[in-house]
């Protein structure tokens, strides 16, 4: 019974999102899934695009950067992508935007699925574990320094968004 339980939790995992935000208390007898949360604090890194070039991702002075963290293989990242692009767009001059790709796309994604803002593949578990992406879409606001200020777990509407991308 607790087999088929782990494993009902995993495929939802691998499945996706919910829509409920990262505060939304566990169900009964579910573990409880931890995230970033304002306040805390994430380190530089170094990852390689979709073009090939390593790049390094910090948090430089005056400048907001936004880290989306999606997979190919998600739905909700897929609702998620137009969003992105469209607050990319309009983003103030002080905010950068990111994505983390966490998987191996398919052949052809970016083609089907146009994103406008620069892509990294994740380095690894590693990189995954010290953000604490435990489910996808993810939307961090990270401050100069690497102060976390909102997180962002599932699909986000555009009013969200409009708050996360704020200037």
């Amino acid at each position: 019974m607790m087999e088929s339980a782990a494993f009902l939790l995993l495929a939802a995992l691998a499945a996706g999102p919910a829509a409920a935000p990262a505060t939304a208390p566990p169900a009964v007898g579910t573990p409880q899934v931890e995230f970033l949360k304002p306040g805390n604090t994430v380190t530089a890194f170094d990852a390689t695009g979709i073009d090939g070039v390593t790049r390094r991702v910090d948090y430089p002075k005056k400048t907001v950067t936004i880290l989306a963290f999606f997979s190919s293989g998600c739905p909700h990242c897929h609702r998620m992508i137009p969003l992105w692009n469209e607050r990319y767009r309009r983003r103030p001059g002080n905010v950068a935007m990111i994505g983390i790709i966490v998987d191996k796309e398919p052949p052809g994604f970016f083609e089907q699925m146009p994103i406008l803002f620069p892509v990294l593949r994740s380095p690894g578990h590693d990189l995954l574990a010290d953000f604490k992406v435990a489910q996808v879409p993810l939307t961090l606001r990270i401050a100069p320094g690497g102060l976390v200020e909102e997180v962002g777990v599932g699909e986000l509407d555009l009013i969200r968004l409009g708050q996360i991308f704020r200037p």
